[in-house]
């Protein structure tokens, strides 16, 4: 019994040797902290860096510095960075390029120009570390970004070109950082500057060049292993690390250079996005967090007044540069206040390239103690003025639009509801990956997946094995973390039942798989896919994905003349610029004038970030012409209308038979809006009139036909 006890005391001797031990004490460190300091209202990630501080060797030594830590700790620094450029908007960016661009120069500039001097010459800190704080001010982390997505005005051009602007101040403080680097070591000469130009030439080859194109290739021949997409994104963010240090720059450049690479394939609705931020956010990142607490030494703190001057220095230097560059982006691009405080809001805030960079100061020797702990003081004071700013001139924004009435969207849009009709269970997945990417978020309905089972004696028994198939694809939803409903039924008819259950749960959106080659195609349109359309007033969209959708370079979409007449105009619209956002591709319309100013008004109305151009199509009879101007890996949308219609023509029919026949290769869509409910009893009486008409001309037209050809052949 003393030996247990012995042996007991001994793996609870501080500080702690056990592995087991140890990684179970940082885990409840990483789930209880957010939860306490939640109801105090202070950001989770200082109770990350407190709790490292109170268990650290220089607070009550519970855990020292070995190579586990260190390892978790650099594998947490990487994913930090990795994540911040994986997470830039791309298109927003491109969208306001030069307004992003200016702002980037303005928020990296002036805090530089005004940081500099105060560490130089109040401060009297020599030349490396000066410059190396002053880039530290220009960064900023977008800790309040959630408060403007949760209150809706993330669209707004304030918040747009904030969110740009982090491209280049990430850039260039981390280009400045190699520099500093290299300037400490004592190497900053001609032969410096040119190693490291065709290093990081070398470097930015393989990484915007090679790795996308392999990415790409491994994506696409291994599209169904889930888990090796996310081993494979890690691999390349370590292998990204290790090539920037090759090129003489810190590794920290290649983890955000190989967030970048990779923008472009990985949607941020995906689930493998979901995993990578899951993960991170879960384990590397707070053990990153508790590793920095870990270094700070509190008696320098309490020991003397140096380290919180220091701290009330860099607090008011770096956020007077914010709030100047705030001001002059106000009167450069003629905002209001509101938005110069959400400028200010979002970019004061200093979190995790503010930590990478003092830290590897730190280990450097550039920094000393008292800068670190400084700069940990910065972080807690900024990102509290950052929320609170943010949060006030966001709800200003708000109000404002609700008195011009543009605050809240379309209740159609919060009701949306998606149903996915099963045919091909092969095929179900990349239909609901399409639906995941352009799902609205604020809608609570779930993605619906529907299996009909016919009836007879096996009913029963089909209907479990059905569910049983289906329940996969709820998991690879739940990855992205939206709901999906499996919806299994009995019925006679399977289009009946599709028919009667879009009814039932009110689905507005339709997502039917396109046959396969069968040489029955028309009979299946003309029997089968048009008895849906004509029966079920609904968005339809029949979907061909025979590639991944990141492997797709640009969108082109088809209108005929006046389908913005048709109610279901909106809603197609929305997805293909919900669709050309998350992969970050430009569109190209082809269409008449006045659709297109209708897509343009829309497109402003909702302050979308996408790269469209226009393009005159109205010869739908000699539809193949638009074979010159499709490529392979472009991604068809063809927007189609029922009978009777407002943007109806005999020509529509014909497409599907041509897309099938020539666009064999490409991704591709058939969309048939939704039609306006709400016609008069004359309009009725035209409609069927003209049907039937039509149906006597086209009848009379084959009989003659018919005859003519009997007659000949008599002669």
């Amino acid at each position: 019994m003393n030996d247990f006890f012995t042996h007991l005391l001994h793996e609870f001797q501080l500080p702690l040797q056990s592995p087991v031990l140890v990684f179970s004490l940082i885990l409840f460190i990483i789930l209880l902290s957010p939860i306490v300091l939640k109801r105090l209202n202070i950001p989770s990630i200082f109770g990350l860096i407190i709790s490292g501080v109170l268990i650290g060797p220089h607070g009550l030594n519970v855990l020292e510095e070995n190579s586990a830590v260190e390892l978790f700790s650099t594998i947490g620094l990487l994913y930090i960075m990795f994540i911040a450029g994986l997470e830039l908007d791309m298109t927003q960016f491109k969208a306001n390029r030069n307004r992003s661009l200016l702002f980037g120069l303005f928020t990296f500039a002036i805090p530089i120009a005004v940081g500099y001097p105060v560490c130089r010459y109040v401060l009297g800190y020599d030349f490396n570390a000066s410059f190396l704080t002053a880039s530290m001010f220009a960064t900023h982390t977008l800790v309040a970004y959630p408060i403007v997505s949760k209150l809706g005005i993330s669209k707004n051009q304030a918040v747009a070109i904030t969110v740009g602007g982090t491209i280049l101040t990430d850039t260039a403080v981390l280009i400045i950082l190699a520099v500093i680097m290299g300037n400490s070591q004592g190497n900053l000469n001609s032969d410096f500057w040119l190693r490291m130009g065709i290093s990081l030439s070398i470097f930015s080859f393989i990484m915007f060049f090679i790795i996308p194109r392999v990415a790409k290739w491994f994506f696409q021949k291994l599209e169904s292993e889930k888990h090796s997409h996310y081993i494979f994104v890690l691999s390349v963010v370590f292998f990204a690390a290790f090539l920037a240090e090759v090129a003489g720059v810190e590794k920290i450049i290649g983890a955000f250079i190989a967030g970048l690479a990779l923008n472009r394939l990985i949607p941020h609705s995906s689930p493998l996005m979901n995993r990578i931020e899951f993960i991170g956010n879960s384990l590397f990142i707070p053990f990153f967090l508790i590793s920095v607490g870990m270094l700070v030494d509190l008696k320098v703190i309490f020991n003397g007044t140096t380290s919180l001057i220091i701290a009330a220095v860099f607090t008011v230097t770096a956020l007077a540069g914010k709030w100047i560059s705030a001001l002059i982006a106000q009167l450069a691009f003629k905002y209001t206040a509101d938005q110069r405080r959400i400028i200010f809001g979002l970019s004061s805030s200093r979190a995790a390239a503010a930590l990478a960079i003092v830290l590897v100061g730190f280990n450097a020797q550039i920094l000393d103690e008292n800068n670190l702990n400084a700069t940990i003081l910065l972080i807690l004071v900024t990102c509290i003025v950052a929320s609170f700013a943010t949060e006030r001139a966001a709800k200003n924004i708000v109000l404002n639009e609700e008195e011009n009435g543009e605050s809240l969207p379309p209740s159609s849009e919060l009701t949306e509801h998606i149903l996915i009709p099963v045919a091909n269970v092969e095929t179900i997945e990349k239909h609901l990956e399409f639906a995941l990417l352009v799902k609205d978020k604020k809608s609570s309905n779930p993605i619906s997946i529907l299996s009909v089972v016919p009836l007879n004696e096996d009913a029963e028994l089909n209907i479990v094995k059905s569910r049983n198939k289906l329940d996969n694809y709820v998991k690879l939803a739940s990855a992205s973390e939206v709901n999906v409903n499996v919806i299994s039924t009995i019925d006679h008819n399977v289009f009946s039942a599709v028919a009667r259950i879009s009814r039932e749960i009110f689905a507005d959106v339709l997502i039917f798989g396109w046959p396969k080659k069968s040489g029955f195609f028309e009979k299946l349109m003309g029997e089968k896919i048009d008895s849906i359309i004509n029966n079920i007033d609904k968005n339809i969209f029949i979907s061909s994905l025979e590639k991944p959708l990141v492997s797709c370079k640009r969108i082109v979409i088809v209108s005929p003349e006046l389908c913005e007449k048709e109610n279901g105009f909106n809603v197609w619209l929305d997805k293909a610029s919900k669709l050309a956002q998350e992969l970050s591709l430009p569109v190209v319309h082809f269409g008449n004038s006045k659709t297109q100013e209708a897509i343009e008004k829309s497109i402003h109305k909702k302050g979308l970030n996408i790269s469209i151009t226009f393009k005159t199509f109205q010869e739908w009879e000699d539809f193949l012409i638009l074979s010159k101007e499709i490529l392979n890996d472009d991604l068809l949308i063809v927007v189609s209308a029922r009978k009777g219609s407002v943007s109806y023509n005999n020509e529509l029919d014909t497409i599907p038979n041509k897309l099938e026949k020539h666009f064999d290769n490409n991704n591709k869509f058939i969309i048939y809006p939704q039609q306006n409910s709400l016609v008069n009893q004359d309009e009725i009486f035209n409609h069927i009139n003209s049907q039937k008409l039509n149906k006597s001309i086209e009848a009379i037209g084959q009989f003659s036909k018919g005859l003519g050809s009997i007659l000949k052949k008599n002669k």
